[in-house]
């Protein structure tokens, strides 16, 4: 779960919480989305962060239900982008710590069928990246669908000079975070059940990673 905001300031001509980052790359996401979740019905976006990317993604896939869950210092961001922008198949963040919280209920008959998470695998600590596979691996049904996006190392290098430099920034603010490598993250989605589908190129030296459960 995303522990701190970086990049996230307040729009001086609007009290919702602001994220640069996200209204530029919500766009090429949602292109990946469209199809990764096509059969899919019920999303949980683990670590919504500001809520931009719900109120954007949830109104262009409208044959599903959009979840949202942060932790509890995110809701109220998350809340007023919902009632600046909201839309009928999105809901209301559920309370979700990667440390601590169990699988969360889906307030319905219907599982999640789909999990999306954007820029958490470098925020959180490893062992969070853990428990997050562990449990969407335990809890995604067969045919399910677990995205992520967010900066990657492949080989164990960085694939940019701006990847190096933020993660030399991230492990200056906390030891415990910094990009991920590829490998690590398909071998821990292996040891769970779920299978790289896709590896798709994004702007900003991002990627997203599609798997589905086996």
């Amino acid at each position: 779960m995303k522990t701190v905001s970086l990049h996230i300031h307040m729009n001086a001509s609007s009290p919702l919480p602001f994220s640069q980052a996200c209204e530029n790359n919500q766009g090429p996401i949602f292109e990946v989305l469209s199809t990764a979740f096509a059969c899919s019905r019920h999303v949980l976006e683990i670590g919504s962060g500001t809520g931009q990317h719900s109120v954007f993604l949830a109104p262009r896939l409208a044959h599903l239900i959009w979840q949202t869950s942060d932790l509890q210092e995110q809701h109220a961001g998350i809340q007023a982008w919902h009632a600046a922008h909201g839309a009928a198949n999105l809901r209301a963040p559920l309370v979700f710590d990667l440390a601590s919280s169990a699988w969360p209920d889906s307030g319905s008959p219907q599982s999640f069928d789909a999990v999306f998470t954007s820029n958490t695998c470098h925020i959180v600590a490893w062992p969070l990246v853990q428990r997050m596979f562990t449990l969407v691996g335990q809890h995604l049904p067969t045919g399910g669908m677990f995205a992520i996006y967010g900066p990657f190392n492949y080989g164990g290098q960085f694939t940019s000079k701006s990847n190096q430099a933020f993660d030399a920034w991230l492990r200056q603010r906390d030891a415990a975070s910094g990009i991920r490598d590829f490998e690590a993250i398909t071998a821990l989605a292996q040891e769970h059940g779920m299978q790289l589908q896709l590896d798709q190129a994004m702007p900003a030296n991002n990627r997203t990673l599609v798997f589905h459960k086996l």
